[in-house]
């Protein structure tokens, strides 16, 4: 029996890359998956990908910054769906630069987009969960959270806030039946590292363990786990995705 029969699910940054991957590894587990993300056109496309595979799937465009338009965003996929079983907190950018030169635009920018999104839908699909008495909320923070990296402390501060902000929400819901963990990914073979020089990439597998690139699916597949029956007495977890790299 499918892993996730008769569930609904909530995709940030669904669209493509990681998110997309997490989506149709869900909708392959019978999950009903709302594609969310701004860029409407690529997650419409993955809407109907998920469709073809005989999952119900829909599209929405919102700004995950916004906290009107994400309350009012669930409103709509809990009219449509019923329910709102899952939610997978994906959506991120990068805006990279060292300390120094790094612009306050784009460190609010990356906080507002990695973090604050993170705030806006735990707390509105939240709501609905503690209705239904159940559900399962996994956020994607990274590795960079963990450990920090030259040129990203934007990015490095959004994620390790959303590790944070996970643990302090799984503390706050687990009575009410939900469960909140994070994942932390290392490099992923995505658009991103895919712009890597040969050289640059050589020198980072070599920093990696596993001595491999991570593919999408090792992210969808360990969020699998953290949102299906198989994770039922997780909570509060940070599950690294990353070939070893962040031991």
């Amino acid at each position: 029996m499918a892993l996730l029969k008769d569930q609904v699910a909530i995709v940030t940054g669904g669209a493509q890359g990681i998110g997309a991957a997490i989506a149709e590894r869900l909708a392959a587990e019978g999950a009903s998956v709302a594609v969310i993300d701004i860029n409407l056109e690529k997650a419409r496309e993955t809407a109907e990908r998920l469709r073809g595979a005989g999952v119900e799937a829909e599209a929405y465009q919102v700004d995950v910054a916004a906290a009107e338009a994400v309350k009012a965003v669930v409103t709509e996929v809990v009219k449509r769906f019923g329910r709102v079983d899952i939610l997978v907190n994906n959506a991120g950018i990068t805006r990279d630069g060292l300390l120094l030169t790094l612009s306050e635009q784009d460190w609010d920018l990356v906080l507002a987009v990695n973090l604050k999104s993170v705030f806006n839908f735990t707390k509105a699909v939240a709501r609905q969960m503690i209705k239904q008495k159940s559900g399962a909320i996994v956020n994607v923070s990274s590795v960079v959270g963990l450990m920090g990296n030259p040129g990203q402390i934007n990015y490095s501060a959004s994620k390790a806030g959303v590790i944070g902000v996970t643990k302090s929400s799984a503390k706050e819901l687990a009575s009410r039946n939900i469960r909140v963990n994070a994942v932390c990914p290392g490099y992923i073979e995505t658009a991103m590292t895919a712009k890597l020089e040969e050289k640059a990439r050589t020198a980072l597998i070599d920093h990696i363990p596993a001595k491999r690139l991570g593919q999408p699916a090792d992210v969808a597949n360990a969020v699998l786990f953290l949102v299906s029956e198989l994770g039922s007495y997780v909570t509060g977890e940070t599950v690294r995705v990353d070939g070893g790299m962040a031991m």
